[in-house]
């Protein structure tokens, strides 16, 4: 049986899972403390993690930080179970969700709704220490989707 719980204590515990999504703990440190984490479980097993922030200034806004599953479990719908029950939380409090992505994988979240708001140029470059690739190609710019998930 699949499950989303919040995980408000023992974040690191997922921190094989969060490195995933976002390969610098460093990186990872800036947000989970402040954010909200949530963990989706098959038959008691995470197999999927998220975290949201609140997004800059935006008062009904929040940001999809990171969301990561098991390799091994990847295309089995369960980053789109995941992002769903997430959105679903977090609507109780904000309107719209962004994410920040790379090409490669901004067409999963446009399977799930999101669509292209804005770029960060050098994102990547200019914030991680080593290069990250992802399906072979360079991850450079920050590419921000957006979601209405409230009316």
């Amino acid at each position: 049986m699949r499950t989303i719980r919040q995980v408000n204590e023992n974040r690191k515990d997922y921190l094989w899972l969060l490195l995933e999504a976002d390969p610098d703990e460093p990186m990872i440190d800036r947000y989970l403390a402040r954010g909200k984490m949530y963990v989706l479980e098959d038959d008691g097993e995470a197999v999927a993690v998220a975290v949201t922030v609140p997004y800059k200034d935006e008062a009904d806004a929040c940001e999809l930080k990171n969301i990561a599953v098991d390799p091994k479990r990847q295309k089995k719908g369960y980053g789109s179970e995941l992002i769903r029950g997430v959105m679903d939380a977090e609507s109780a409090g904000y309107a719209v969700m962004y994410v920040g992505t790379t090409l490669p994988t901004e067409p999963f979240y446009r399977s799930v709704g999101f669509e292209f708001d804005h770029l960060l140029k050098n994102f990547f470059i200019d914030n991680y220490p080593e290069p990250i690739f992802e399906d072979g190609v360079q991850a450079i710019d920050m590419r921000y989707l957006k979601r209405r998930i409230r009316a």
